[in-house]
């Protein structure tokens, strides 16, 4: 009832308008009816469109009308019929593209993320534009060059002068060592000054008062609010403790390193013979240690193994497999061999001879302990059954 009365109320204020404001009353009253007819026909039609449509199509039309002004202020400066024509035409026009874009884009119209992707392009701009200061020791590391040729690193890096003059005074060391990683850098350089995706700038800036090279690239860091790629640990560490962000090498060689779970299988080149019996040792694509149990007899194939143990320590991972194949002699022997100590062990009660009184030994939940190296049970004297005391 209450939407009858407002469409009334609408058609009887545009009759009456047009009543009052018309040339006559009848043209003006007939004028102000098609106006409200047109009005109620729209009325109706937005009625039975979905809202998100309503909305988009209103936004796209209220663009279109903005553009329109601003266009007609440029075209049409002054009050003429000319003038008024084409701003006039430039209103339909530009409108109507804004209001058939907006509906036609509906599904894909929100504002919240509208917001959302204008603060994400703008967060890749600044990422984009973020300078990349490379040190020393990743430019002789030479991953840095993989790592731009397949795209991966963004933004300008930025070389500083300290750095190329440490990078010269290594290449001119006496030592062969240094001076062929000073020429490897000298060469990465080169390489990445090829690459015509990343920007390379050699900057001249330098802080007389700081004499240590990590020093300097810290405060360059936030002096130009970059991040520092490196490979030093030392320098990661001072960086981080000073605000500065690191991009650092062999934390992404890590994180790129391929998860293997026991009971998988993988195939593995057996390069070399293990430490222990019947082992064998191969190495990943990125230098990851594979040791096969019972592989010493595959030596120089490549073979089908299974895994067993995924070992992770200070200084990398070790992963440990058996290979299917293997003799059971093989397999047996490579396994821990290290000497144990069983619960039926006995004590004596303290008078040397070993023919006292005995009783079994203090062993909790474990029918035998395994010593700590075969030094130890040696070590250990003999009673007269010839187990080790392990009480004297």
């Amino acid at each position: 009832m209450l939407a009858g009365f407002g469409r009334f109320l609408v058609l009887a204020t545009l009759v009456l308008g047009g009543t009052l404001l018309g040339p006559s009353p009848a043209t003006g009253a007939l004028a102000g009816a098609l106006v409200g007819g047109v009005v109620l026909l729209v009325e109706t039609l937005v009625g039975r469109t979905a809202p998100r449509r309503v909305l988009s199509a209103s936004f796209g039309l209220l663009v279109g009308l903005v553009l329109a002004v601003l266009a007609g202020m440029a075209l049409a400066p002054t009050e003429t019929p000319t003038g008024t024509i084409v701003r006039l035409g430039l209103a339909v026009g530009l409108g109507w593209i804004g209001l058939a874009t907006g509906a036609r884009r509906a599904d894909s119209f929100s504002l919240s993320r509208l917001r959302s992707d204008w603060e994400a392009q703008a967060d890749n701009l600044g990422v984009a534009s973020t300078p990349k200061i490379l040190d020393t020791s990743v430019i002789i590391d030479g991953r840095i060059a993989e790592i731009a040729d397949a795209g991966f690193m963004e933004g300008p890096l930025v070389i500083p002068q300290f750095v190329l003059v440490e990078l010269q005074q290594v290449a001119d060391s006496s030592d062969p060592l240094k001076r062929n990683r000073g020429r490897r850098g000298l060469d990465m350089l080169q390489r990445i000054q090829k690459n015509p995706v990343v920007p390379i700038q050699i900057v001249d800036t330098d802080f007389p008062d700081v004499k240590e090279v990590d020093l300097k690239l810290i405060e360059l860091a936030l002096k130009t609010e970059g991040k520092i790629v490196t490979n030093d640990f030392n320098l990661n560490k001072v960086a981080q403790l000073r605000g500065v962000k690191i991009l650092n090498i062999n934390d992404l060689a890590n994180c790129l390193r391929p998860l293997v779970l026991p009971g998988e299988p993988m195939r593995i080149f057996v390069s070399k013979e293990g430490k222990e019996h019947g082992q064998g040792v191969g190495y990943l694509d990125d230098g990851t240690m594979v040791v096969v149990e019972g592989g010493r007899k595959a030596l120089g194939r490549t073979i089908d193994v299974n895994v067993t143990t995924v070992l992770q320590t200070a200084a990398g991972k070790m992963i440990f497999v058996r290979w299917p194949e293997a003799s059971a002699d093989d397999l047996t022997r490579s396994k821990d061999t290290r000497p144990t100590m069983r619960r039926t062990d006995v004590k004596t009660n303290g008078n040397g001879n070993g023919n006292g009184d005995t009783h079994a030994a203090s062993l909790r939940d474990t029918d035998e302990v395994p010593l700590a190296s075969r030094q130890t049970a040696e070590q250990l004297p003999v009673v007269a059954d010839g187990t080790t005391n392990r009480g004297q």
